[in-house]
């Protein structure tokens, strides 16, 4: 099993999730909505805290939860856990086994906080702390980058966001998109070559808002993994607060737009960037619009609501990684200094 095949897993590990965990996330739903607490805070490193981001804007905007992310050095080196009274729990692991983040799950217990797990792993020592557990069903993945785990976490929290708001269109979404993923994938050997233009790249922005905002971030951590790029994820709203300062001509910035609320925002920067400093803008989007103002462009698949875009936004940022690493001369399976279980404090 490689990364590659991770990758094209995909479709697969949708459909299983969709097929084999409805029931047990309608479940947690309602244990949710049982508990009455408006705020959830998220635990979770690496991969897994960009799913938390995506959490934060989707049950956010879909559930009316307010959603942060937890400090987990605060429970761990600090040993000055806050409050965290009214307050739902909620885990987000590959692994289950990082022991700042089980920490934190026992703190919440202890507070007598009502606890959820999103994970690959059910019987790990995270998901024992859980009065609820959502399995991802991403099966074993030994690659060290993380690719179907993250997007079944992401399947996971959609699923769950939809089962929160009782919505049929929202379900009937989430059908269409082992379909849709299906579709990206037929990009490959596009993907495969495109990235062969930024084999020299060490630096880059990757730029999103909103939904896909952990998107940008997943992105960013997968060329940080695997091409060892310097790649620095923002929202536009950040990137212009300064860091557009560093963009001159030629300089790599990735974009991911997909249509919905934030499009004009993101078109606006992507114009600007193409126009003023004729940066080397990298697009990600169903709108081809934006292939006007781009120096490469990936499209997306036609229909995807926005709320839905990340679960497949990512699927054409993990191949460019991926090819990109290739094109470097670089190991797509062992980056350097890494494993595939993280164990931090």
């Amino acid at each position: 099993m490689t990364i590659y095949s991770d990758i094209f897993e995909q479709p697969r590990v949708t459909r299983r999730l969709l097929e084999e965990q409805r029931e047990s996330i309608a479940g947690t739903a309602r244990f949710i909505q049982e508990q009455g607490r408006n705020h959830v805070l998220i635990v979770a490193r690496g991969t897994s805290d960009n799913a938390g981001r995506y959490a934060k804007y989707l049950w956010g905007s879909m559930n009316g939860l307010l959603v942060s992310l937890a400090a987990p050095s605060l429970f761990t080196m600090y040993h000055m856990p806050p409050s965290l009274a009214g307050t739902l729990v909620a885990g987000i692991s590959q692994s289950g086994q990082s022991p700042d983040i089980v920490t934190v799950m026992k703190e919440a217990r202890s507070q007598g906080c009502p606890t959820v797990v999103i994970t690959n792993a059910p019987d790990s020592p995270l998901a024992r702390h859980a009065d609820r557990v959502v399995d991802v069903c991403a099966g074993e993945e030994k690659a060290v980058a993380a690719t179907k785990s993250y997007q079944a976490q992401v399947m996971a929290v959609a699923m769950l966001s939809a089962a929160l708001r009782g919505s049929p269109e929202m379900g009937a979404a989430l059908e269409k998109v082992p379909g849709w993923i299906e579709e990206v994938l037929e990009k490959d050997a596009q993907i495969a070559q495109l990235a062969q233009r930024y084999t020299y790249m060490d630096t880059c922005a990757v730029v999103s808002r909103g939904y896909n905002y952990g998107s940008a971030f997943e992105w960013a951590l997968k060329m940080k993994e695997m091409a060892y790029v310097v790649a620095d994820p923002y929202s536009t709203a950040d990137f212009l607060h300064g860091p557009i300062a560093v963009v001159e001509r030629g300089f790599p910035v990735m974009v991911i737009a997909p249509s919905g609320v934030m499009y004009d925002d993101l078109k606006a920067l992507t114009r600007k960037l193409h126009e003023e400093t004729r940066a080397d803008v990298l697009a990600i989007s169903d709108n081809p619009e934006l292939a006007d103002f781009a120096t490469s462009f990936v499209q997306l698949p036609a229909g995807i609501p926005e709320w839905l875009s990340p679960v497949v936004s990512i699927v054409p940022a993990q191949l460019f990684a991926y090819y990109l690493t290739r094109s470097k001369g670089l190991d797509t399976e062992s980056p350097r200094g890494l494993k595939k279980v993280t164990e931090t404090l």
